[in-house]
């Protein structure tokens, strides 16, 4: 696709949509039109995910491309269409899914390679059932910030271009008004599109899918003995480095549900999502969740439920349980040596020694004891000097030892960090840039996008904007937003996140 100088003016003309996915089949989806929503209007952009498909971001603030990115209008050489999938929600068997909401506008081919831009609420599909097809402002806030906070966290996921609104008035706990998000990524095939042909018993489809799987985004397996069963461990693969990336910062999906799982191991689909505050090894960020299926303690086994699952789909290719249960055995061990990895990392720790395990054991359990704020603990653990001689720790420790209840507790369990710091080479300045570099100051808290919510809801979109610019940039100091930073108000303990979108 051409791309203009920046400022220059463009059209949704000059964007060449591909027709990857739609050049499947057409039992895998359903062509259709997006349903337009009265008067639409800019919400706000991500430059960041603009520059992925060489989009000008000034150009997504101009009235065709609105109405393009809300479904009012489509361009020359889309292809929309609805994707059919099946799954497993809250681990019982749903049957038939698809994209209710979604439709599909095709792909471009951009700097960061090729994309589907996909309109989240451009109205009814025939896997709509009892839903109107379309999102509401609020949701599409939500996913639009926490899609760029969580690439600029540095954990696969799919990303977020733009937010349109519209007055159309929108029906659920509330009355609420229509908006659209525009979401990318190098593909939205799910765990669930297999599930939905194995459980049909049509194999030819199950394979055409698994091949347009292998050749578009694994050519390298390719050549393998048996691709398909190498595929599975890739993705296994990948799903397990996913979710340690989620339990490093303390990510709570709320709905991994296998219809919500992507082919890429990429984070997909942001509903009733939340970041830890304090820190509760069980907490249940879905309200609607009432058995605590997706808690924060329960996403490491429910991933690979789910590749087990997708394990499943796939075995009339893999044709051998063994060689299937192979694939899927590299989870645990990708999952411990990643989260390993990061846990290494965000303890300011270069080098491995026998006992760190414990040691970052024994961190858990102080946090879960005190109850304490996930991302504050984290960032002032950079602060900690390796030796204070002759000067009283506590009081030295004051920011970081505050956050507990036990403080007793933290102060012996800070000896043996101290004793293991001793033992690394860099200085506690070096250390504390690394740390800082990976312990973000900033994440989307529940509260902070309320905020923002209720902002819009009144017309004013300058907070949704403000704050996307802080989480593009997680790990920086904003002197300006340092509030965003500090244990959360009161009030923010009783914000409650459910699947109602």
């Amino acid at each position: 696709m051409p791309v203009s100088p920046p400022g220059a003016a463009i059209t949704p003309d000059e964007l060449t949509f591909g027709s990857g996915f739609a050049a499947l089949p057409p039992a895998f989806y359903t062509r259709l039109m997006p349903t337009p929503l009265p008067a639409p209007y800019f919400v706000a952009s991500s430059s960041r995910a603009a520059a992925l498909v060489g989009i000008d971001p000034q150009a997504l603030e101009q009235e065709d491309f609105v109405a393009v990115f809300t479904g009012n209008r489509v361009p020359d050489g889309a292809q929309p269409l609805a994707a059919v999938y099946s799954g497993h929600q809250f681990g019982v068997w749903a049957g038939q899914l698809g994209d209710g909401r979604a439709i599909l506008l095709g792909d471009l081919d951009g700097p960061a390679g090729r994309m589907e831009l996909q309109l989240k609420g451009a109205g009814k599909t025939p896997y709509s059932r009892m839903g109107d097809g379309r999102a509401v402002l609020r949701s599409s806030i939500r996913e639009f910030l926490c899609s760029e906070a969580m690439a600029a966290l540095g954990i696969p996921t799919t990303r977020a271009l733009v937010i349109t609104g519209s007055n159309q008035r929108v029906m659920r706990e509330t009355i609420e008004t229509a908006s659209v998000v525009t979401r990318m990524a190098p593909s939205f095939v799910r765990f669930g599109s297999f599930e939905h042909w194995h459980s049909r018993d049509r194999e030819e489809e199950l394979r055409v899918l698994a091949d347009y799987v292998i050749d578009t985004f694994y050519p390298d397996l390719r050549s393998a003995a048996n691709p398909y069963k190498e595929l599975l461990a890739e993705v296994t693969r990948r799903t397990a480095r996913m979710i340690a990336g989620w339990q490093s910062v303390g990510f709570m999906h709320g709905v991994m549900n296998t219809d919500n799982m992507s082919i890429l191991g990429l984070t997909l689909d942001y509903g009733p999502f939340g970041f830890m505050e304090a820190f509760d090894v069980n907490h249940i960020c879905n309200h609607t969740d009432q058995g605590g299926r997706y808690s924060y303690a329960n996403q490491v086994a429910v991933g690979h439920w789910n590749c087990y699952a997708l394990g499943n789909a796939l075995l009339p290719l893999i044709d051998s349980v063994d060689a299937a249960q192979e694939a899927l055995d590299v989870y645990m061990p990708e999952f411990e040596r990643k989260l390993d990895e990061l846990l290494h990392a965000k303890l300011g720790l270069a080098t491995v020694e026998e006992g760190d395990r414990a040691l970052i054991d024994g961190l858990f359990t102080i946090m879960q004891a005190s109850h304490v704020d996930f991302t504050l603990l984290f960032r002032r653990l950079g602060d900690l000097q390796r030796e204070v001689p002759g000067a009283d720790t506590a009081t030295i420790d004051a920011p970081l030892r505050d956050l507990f209840i036990d403080r007793a507790a933290f102060d012996e369990w800070a000896v043996r960090y101290r004793a293991r710091l001793v033992r690394e080479a860099a200085s506690d300045e070096a250390r504390r840039t690394a740390m800082n570099g990976v312990n973000p100051k900033y994440v989307l808290r529940n509260y902070l996008a309320q905020q923002v919510i209720e902002q819009a809801h009144n017309g004013d979109y300058s907070g949704v904007r403000e704050l996307l610019a802080v989480l593009e940039q997680p790990f920086d100091e904003h002197p300006a937003h340092e509030a965003w930073a500090a244990l959360p108000p009161d009030w923010a303990a009783h914000l409650e996140v459910s699947c109602s979108s």
